[in-house]
């Protein structure tokens, strides 16, 4: 995919007005070794992404603000050698027209340069404590900056976080980057459904996890959003269950949280269903509950709400469904308050998404929940988890259901982005059946 410039570009230029003064500098991630002869896949830091578009290790981005703003990139420079052995390399001259800077250097001047470019600078912005060594090699730039201070040359004395500057900005989502988590919605829900007509007892988690991938790789995902949860029968009651290497029994319900990613864009999906391709009476049951709270959590997905409102939404529902399955007796609003719905719905609703799964964003400012408002993206993800206990009813063990979608707040209300992942018991019945 081509990158646009125009877009990455303004980004730039929308932040080096909010710097007012000075420099920022940003690095991309590192790549990382998974043992003596490979890496682990190469995943671009999200931050510098969102700025630049560039997707090679070893870049940086350095804006100087002010009457003479300037837009750089350092990156490696080209090597027909390593191309041989590990693909393309953009290099400076190329980098610098493609991506839309003002000035490219390669990657291994940064040392030699970046201190020039610190000089008489009053402020300094970097993710400080991100990277230890990039901390490190910064104090050592306003070193050699410092130890000019004799010939009237002065270092940064007003350090600030890069990412607090950039953070509002990526919390709201331009329809360039709505359009890419739309095809991350629309991979991943065609994932999902291949996956629940494919299911049969007897295969393995691992089975569905494959088919997951074959789909998001066919449809131009480069990767899986995050670890994929397939889990079957008890380990659906597991949050976190990544091992995925379960058979999958008649009678069992399979919990999939799973999603691909887009040009570094999130999807996050969850859907639960029977692996045999009906749902029993009690599976039926406590799912009718989980998915009322989701609807009723979208429901609260609008402007003028605050981001805890889809969460309060759905517990009322939940805490209420557990009172009509006699788990829980009394008032809702007592019980809520009491916190007595936790042994069996312990996480919270929702999370930002974007170029990360969980994307930042604060969820409070000044100590109140953050309105919600137009651009803001969102997972609504409730659940409930039945674990094996005395006062948990025999036919209700096991059975751990989370319905999860991708919400997009609008002017009008919301805007679900993966709705086309089939949700209610009709549905999934329909597309394990067709």
């Amino acid at each position: 995919m081509t990158p646009d410039i125009a877009i990455h570009r303004a980004r730039r230029s929308h932040l080096l007005e909010t710097l007012g003064e000075g420099v920022l500098i940003l690095a991309t991630a590192p790549e990382a070794r998974r043992n003596r002869d490979a890496h682990y896949p190469y995943r671009f830091d999200s931050h510098f992404y969102y700025l630049t578009a560039f997707p090679e290790p070893e870049a940086v981005l350095v804006l100087i603000a002010g009457k003479r703003p300037r837009q750089i990139l350092f990156c490696r420079e080209k090597n027909e050698e390593r191309e041989i052995w590990d693909g393309f390399r953009y290099g400076p001259k190329a980098a610098k027209a493609a991506f839309g800077f003002d000035a490219a250097y390669p990657y291994d001047e940064l040392d030699r340069r970046l201190p020039k470019l610190l000089e008489n600078q009053v402020r300094l912005a970097y993710a400080f404590a991100s990277v230890p060594a990039w901390d490190a090699r910064i104090m050592a730039w306003i070193n050699v900056v410092r130890g000019k201070a004799r010939t009237g040359v002065t270092a940064p004395v007003n350090l600030s976080d890069a990412h607090a500057l950039i953070d509002p900005l990526r919390l709201f989502k331009d329809a360039h980057e709505i359009e890419l988590m739309q095809r991350a919605a629309d991979l991943s829900a065609q994932a999902h459904r291949d996956t629940m007509r494919l299911c049969k007892p007897g295969m393995g988690e691992g089975e569905l996890e494959a088919e997951l991938m074959r789909v998001w790789r066919a449809g131009g995902c480069q990767a899986p959003a995050y670890t994929p949860i397939v889990a079957g029968g008890a380990n659906a009651c597991v949050l976190h269950y990544v091992a995925n290497d379960q058979p999958l029994k008649a009678g069992d319900l399979v919990l999939i949280d799973a999603a691909g990613e887009y040009h570094g864009y999130a999807a996050d999906i969850t859907r639960t269903f029977p692996v045999n391709g009906h749902f029993s009476g009690a599976q039926k049951e406590v799912y009718a509950i989980v998915l009322a709270a989701q609807l009723a959590a979208i429901a609260a997905v609008r402007p003028g709400l605050d981001f805890n409102a889809p969460h309060a939404a759905a517990l009322r529902v939940l805490t209420q469904g557990l009172v009509d399955l006699k788990l829980l007796t009394g008032e809702v609003d007592g019980l809520i308050e009491q916190g007595a719905y936790k042994p069996w719905y312990m996480h919270k609703t929702s999370h930002w998404i974007g170029l990360d799964v969980h994307d930042v964003g604060d969820y409070k400012a000044a100590g109140a929940w953050r309105e919600l408002q137009p651009g803001m993206t969102l997972t609504v993800e409730p659940g409930l988890y039945l674990r094996p206990a005395d006062n948990v009813p025999k036919a209700l063990w096991n059975i751990g259901i989370r319905i999860e979608d991708d919400v997009l707040v609008t002017q009008a209300g919301c805007h679900v982005l993966t709705a086309a992942a089939p949700k209610s018991v009709a549905e999934i019945e329909a597309a394990m059946h067709p």
